[in-house]
């Protein structure tokens, strides 16, 4: 099994975001900051993707092996290295770095351009941008770090919004969709699953039947739920209800706001079918998982 990328590091990072988020935060990103003096890493492969994003105002030289292949190169602020998971990857920095290091879970990163963007990612994702410039990116890393800096009680709320700033500007930027050709050879593409999963937003409150949802994309109702589950990889109805369960847990973070009220707003016919499906998939009750996942205050 491919190690994680931070069990290398030659140094302990000064700000690091894991162990100090509300879960959901932590779904999508781990976010650790160094000034590290000239050092290397061994080569390995890993299951995550990463990017060092560089702040440093000098540029420096870094040699970066990647499957075989020596790149060595003036590291400049601002510029962003990525590495993809899967590739064989080693470090050398000649000066003391000053960087953030951002990793992502593939699964997690698939499943928000998913849901959040409407985005059928290729399964080659990010091999075709091992590194670029994009200071803007590299500021909405800055905005993670100092929320990390901050350590307030407010901290996990704001890592969490600009965990997602941070990952719809990479995925718009610089994700690769699935080729549309591939999609529409299962007659299911990512422009359906745009309609899709903006008509389910549209109607969360309400009851969404099989049929709506073939009828927004042209297809009969068995055609529609044969080729949604080869692509999505679950039937529609499954879809529509983690959809639901994902956007209930969202506003559950909200401690003031009843469970009633939260499952009508998401399409419950009452609290105890809210909790009879929100059990079914999260493996607990919503009061239970409430008074878990929330901070006590004080």
């Amino acid at each position: 099994m491919p190690n994680r990328y931070r069990d290398i590091y030659p140094s302990l990072p000064l700000l690091d975001s894991e162990g100090t988020l509300h879960a959901s935060a932590a779904q999508l990103m781990s976010v650790q900051y160094f000034q590290a003096p000239p050092d290397m890493m061994p080569e390995d492969v890993f299951a995550e993707h990463h990017l060092l994003l560089n702040l440093k105002d000098d540029p420096h030289r870094v040699q970066n092996r990647r499957d075989g292949q020596m790149r060595d190169f003036t590291f400049r602020k601002n510029e962003i290295v990525m590495t993809p998971a899967g590739t064989r990857s080693g470090w050398r920095w000649f000066a003391t770095s000053d960087v953030i290091v951002i990793t992502l879970q593939p699964e997690a990163v698939a499943h928000f351009a998913e849901r959040e963007l409407g985005m059928l990612l290729d399964e080659t994702q990010f091999k075709d941008t091992p590194q670029f410039l994009d200071a803007d990116l590299c500021t909405a890393g800055i905005m993670m770090r100092d929320t990390l800096e901050a350590g307030d009680i407010t901290s996990a709320v704001m890592f969490e919004a600009m965990a997602r700033v941070f990952l719809v500007k990479l995925l718009q930027r610089y994700g690769k969709q699935r080729p549309e050709e591939i999609a529409a050879a299962g007659r299911f593409t990512s422009a359906h699953h745009r309609r899709v999963l903006a008509y389910v937003r549209a109607n969360l409150d309400r009851t969404i039947a099989l049929e709506d949802l073939a009828r927004e994309v042209g297809m009969s109702p068995s055609s529609f739920s044969r080729t949604f589950k080869e692509v999505i990889g679950r039937t529609p109805m499954q879809f529509v209800l983690s959809y639901r369960i994902e956007q209930a847990l969202k506003m559950m973070n909200d401690p003031a706001r009843p469970l009633g009220e939260i499952a009508l707003a998401c399409g419950f016919a009452d609290q105890a079918h809210f909790s009879r499906s929100f059990k079914q998939v999260i493996g607990t009750t919503p009061s239970k998982h409430r008074a878990t996942a929330l901070p006590t205050p004080g």
